[in-house]
């Protein structure tokens, strides 16, 4: 639970928010909505988020989505939430004569809703509240097993939706039951507000309902943590590897060695999904790795961190070296550690990482840290199990550069190779989530989901370009996104250019501007125009139009004469298909 009251969110209201980056959301319900909408502005001021959201009326939502001149399809929505309670779903269910089919019909009630939002909301994300999984006791527990039972088909519409939504790309799910397990169903509904207002959830339960939504619209926004940076003895295991030994540390059978063994299973599925890890830890290094090399009950092993720094600096100073060899936002990065004083140390040296409290108790590690849902995510890819060792070859890159004294040597020794492809359906989850990600290289910072990009992908007004890096130490994999827009018979518009900070100043901003001009004199146009929108992140590239050969029209405008263009240089060799 987030420690927030519900009253402190109703005076956050009150916060002026000039400034501060709006997001527009709408709330259609079958309930009342109006406490969850308070709830989510409010705690919208405690992540700096300004909130305009449009409330709609009770049990609006067909009105509101059928109607296109009503007052959501006005708004122009970022993101549209839809609660159906399962209170209201259970008088549906009483009513209905054939029980066995009613999960699939109100599937389709839902689709539909989807449907009309997307057909009046186009650039819209929705996120649709999962139904509370509850049991009726007519049938006890042979509710599990009948399929004429409320629990049956309750279960089966929460799979039908998430099998659904596998198609339906801006489609993402708040889980409710998830909040129930959490906090009890005693402390998450209130049965009287239910009964005179309409309110299933309870006040004492809105705050930390209101943190999932927003945790939702950042990773959406494109804000999430990407790193976890750990420390090693009494995090990943019990004990000081350098004072009790390999044999005396407590993982797996010894001690609270389970609790140590399932901290380090979590961080490994983290990894799995995309999540980098490193170590950050004050003692000898080669007594440091020791157990990762030798102990037969540890689950990480050195090739699960794409960096392991381990030295008796302060840890600040060795967080800013991983973050700045690893080339992240230090804003993306989480770093655990038992140390109250070291976790202080860190806030106060770094204000943007993300240091939890740990709780005393090792056993508590993980409850607590699941609990914190830090790794929110709007998307996920097959190439994300490669993300570890793209940067442990981003690290030996760092290490080998540091042997030339010439950068344009160490640029020619790497052997680098760029593959540049239109978009493909493959591609397009990584392609959305590569949009989602980047905040420093990111010229306009256009969010896209995956529909959105295949929209774009078959659309003849744009072309879409996507780049692979590859080079001596390793495979970068998809570092870049350009999408063109034929804005009229002379121009193409550069309407999202972005490119992972890994590959910056290796060449690859040279080369893609050259393939950008190339396609433009290939398709015949004479223009080409670039905007460049600031935010608190992409300061870094507020010169590149000009520093790669566009002149300044102003107002963050660009152009490059295709005709009088002078190809920048590059030691990267292309292979297109």
């Amino acid at each position: 639970m987030t420690g927030i009251t519900f009253t402190k969110l109703k005076k956050n209201c009150k916060t002026d928010m000039t400034g501060c980056r709006e997001y527009r959301l709408a709330v259609l319900g079958d309930c009342a909505t109006q406490h969850l909408a308070t709830a989510i502005q409010g705690y919208g001021v405690e992540e700096n988020m300004a909130f305009k959201i449009y409330d709609a009326d009770y049990n609006q939502i067909d009105a509101q989505l059928l109607d296109p001149s009503s007052e959501f399809c006005q708004f122009g929505a970022q993101f549209a939430l839809i609660y159906m309670c399962s209170e209201k779903l259970y008088h549906t269910f009483a009513e209905t004569e054939d029980k066995t089919g009613f999960a699939d019909k109100i599937y389709q009630k839902i689709r539909s809703y989807w449907d009309l939002v997307n057909r009046q909301q186009l650039s819209c994300s929705i996120i649709q509240f999962l139904f509370v999984e509850f049991d009726d006791r007519i049938y006890g527990n042979y509710a599990a097993k009948t399929k004429a039972s409320f629990l049956y088909q309750v279960k089966r519409l929460n799979c039908l939706l998430m099998d659904g939504a596998q198609e339906i790309k801006n489609v993402f799910f708040m889980d409710l039951n998830g909040i129930q397990l959490q906090c009890g169903r005693e402390i998450a509904y209130d049965d009287k507000l239910y009964y005179i207002a309409k309110m299933p959830l309870s006040t004492a339960v809105l705050p930390e309902v209101a943190k999932q939504v927003t945790d939702i619209v950042k990773a959406v926004s494109g804000a999430i943590r990407k790193c976890v940076i750990t420390d090693l003895d009494n995090t990943l295991w019990g004990g000081v590897i350098g004072d009790d030994g390999l044999e005396g540390i407590q993982i797996g059978e010894l001690g609270l060695g389970h609790a140590f063994e399932e901290f380090q299973i979590w961080l490994k599925e983290l990894k799995n999904r995309g999540i980098v890890l490193a170590v950050c830890s004050k003692n000898d290094e080669n007594t440091a790795k020791e157990p990762f090399l030798k102990h037969p009950e540890m689950v990480l092993r050195l090739d699960d961190f794409s960096m392991f720094v381990a030295n008796w600096e302060d840890k600040a100073s060795n967080i800013r070296f991983i973050q700045e060899t690893l080339n992240i936002g230090m804003d993306s990065i989480v770093f655990l550690d038992d140390n109250p004083f070291e976790r202080e140390q860190v806030r106060r040296a770094i204000p943007d990482i993300t240091v939890p409290e740990l709780p005393e108790d090792p056993a508590q590690y993980l409850s607590h840290l699941r609990a914190l849902n830090l790794f929110e995510t709007a998307s996920s890819s097959e190439s994300d199990k490669d993300r570890t060792q793209q940067y442990q070859a981003e690290a030996k890159r760092t290490i080998s550069r540091q042997q030339y004294q010439n950068y344009d040597e160490y640029l020619q020794s790497l052997n680098m190779v760029a593959e540049v492809k239109p978009f493909d359906r493959f591609q397009f989850p990584r392609i959305a989530q590569l949009t989602q990600r980047s905040n420093q290289f990111n010229l306009r910072t256009v969010r896209c989901t995956e529909a959105e990009i295949e929209r774009m992908a078959e659309d003849d007004r744009f072309i879409t370009f996507y780049f692979t890096l590859r080079d001596d130490f390793g495979d970068h994999g998809l570092i870049s996104v350009v999408i063109l827009e034929k804005t009229d018979s002379d121009t193409l518009f550069m309407y999202n250019w972005l490119m992972s900070c890994r590959v910056l100043k290796r060449g690859m901003e040279e080369f893609i501007i050259n393939k950008v001009i190339d396609t433009a004199r290939k398709e015949g146009y004479k223009r080409v125009v670039g905007e460049y929108i600031q935010t608190p992140k992409n300061a870094m590239v507020k010169d590149i139009y000009e520093k790669l050969g566009f002149r300044n029209l102003g107002e963050g405008r660009f152009e490059a004469d295709v005709e009088q263009f002078v190809r920048n240089r590059t030691f990267i060799v292309g292979s297109e298909q």
